[in-house]
């Protein structure tokens, strides 16, 4: 009895143990059913399991900041430059900049430290009624605070990260002086109380609510392609996107959490989703543009080129204090 009990117990020690299947975890705050698509396409690639959380962004970085070490995520997916930053900021992610990820990203759309990396790019546009505004009026951010606006211009709650962001690119281009008097001389131009969504805004402006608006890019072309239904894409009909001179470029970004426990299995990932292939993949479901190069979005190339304002990310987010404090001193709500 004593052999057979030492027996079983030399069998139980040299089993070999169950493998098992490598994933990622992922906590997203991107919202497209198209993302899962793409997830997959990593997958079959790599023989790696995409585990995937979905939620809003400052949500996800209040969950990675209570769970702390315990952390179920091993990357973080935020769509704004405010957003990824400051979980950068507060010590969620780590820097991991392999020679991928800075052969792929350019440098303005990544982390100088090496903490998150851009996936794709958003236009904040202007959109306009050519019914109530001549568009030939308007071809930079500058032009909103014209007088020949008064009473036409609609724009998103001062809350909405997306306005943050491009208040504070003017900041880095024009100095706070500057930004201050086009802001004030913007929001003299508001007539009717913020919007909660940039697709609110768009189907105000198409009504001829409002002549003139500001949202990212992709809300309209997503309507104009009939992504919300018909009655919105004849809505959309009404409105006409103009790509500023110079364009605001916001991103969204990946970013190794600090907790990640799958850490080679996270950097894959990563490396796939800012490649020309995984990037484009991304993108043209929902009608952003790739990280780097041109879009293949039939819609997008009828909205024509644009040529950035030159703001690094990470110089936005320096500004994104500033910018809050002016717009709240502004009038803003």
């Amino acid at each position: 009895m004593k052999n057979y009990i030492i027996a079983l117990l030399s069998l139980w020690v040299t089993a070999p143990a169950v493998t098992q299947a490598a994933e990622v975890r992922v906590y997203s705050g991107r919202h497209y059913n198209s993302d899962r698509k793409v997830f997959k396409q990593f997958s079959d690639l790599t023989g790696i399991r995409v585990r995937l959380l979905e939620a809003t962004g400052v949500s996800l970085v209040e969950r990675l900041k209570r769970e702390g070490a315990r952390a179920n995520a091993d990357v973080i997916i935020l769509v704004d430059a405010a957003r990824i930053q400051s979980a950068a900021d507060q010590g969620l992610l780590r820097p991991s900049a392999t020679s991928a990820l800075v052969r792929q990203v350019p440098s303005e759309y990544r982390d100088p430290k090496g903490r998150w990396f851009g996936m794709t790019r958003r236009i904040r546009g202007i959109i306009v009624n050519p019914s109530r505004v001549d568009s030939g009026l308007i071809r930079s951010y500058e032009d909103l605070a014209s007088p020949e606006l008064k009473d036409k211009l609609c724009l998103r709650k001062r809350q909405n990260v997306y306005n943050q962001s491009l208040v504070a690119s003017q900041i880095a281009l024009k100095g706070p002086t500057k930004a201050k008097q086009w802001l004030n001389g913007m929001l003299r131009n508001v007539s009717v109380p913020f919007f909660a969504s940039d697709t609110a805004l768009i189907r105000a402006v198409a009504q001829g609510k409002c002549g003139v608006g500001v949202v990212n890019h992709y809300y309209l072309a997503r309507m104009q392609a009939g992504g919300n239904g018909k009655r919105d894409a004849d809505l959309s009909k009404n409105v006409k996107l103009i790509l500023p001179t110079p364009a605001h470029v916001n991103i969204s970004a990946i970013g190794i959490a600090a907790s990640a426990k799958n850490h080679k299995e996270a950097i894959q990932l990563a490396e796939f989703l800012t490649s020309k292939q995984g990037s484009s993949a991304l993108a043209s479901s929902t009608y952003e543009y790739p990280i780097k190069g041109e879009s293949t979005s039939g819609k997008l190339r009828e909205y024509g080129s644009f040529t950035p304002d030159g703001v690094s990310i990470s110089n936005l987010s320096k500004q994104l204090k500033p910018a809050l404090a002016l717009m709240t001193q502004s009038g803003w709500k």
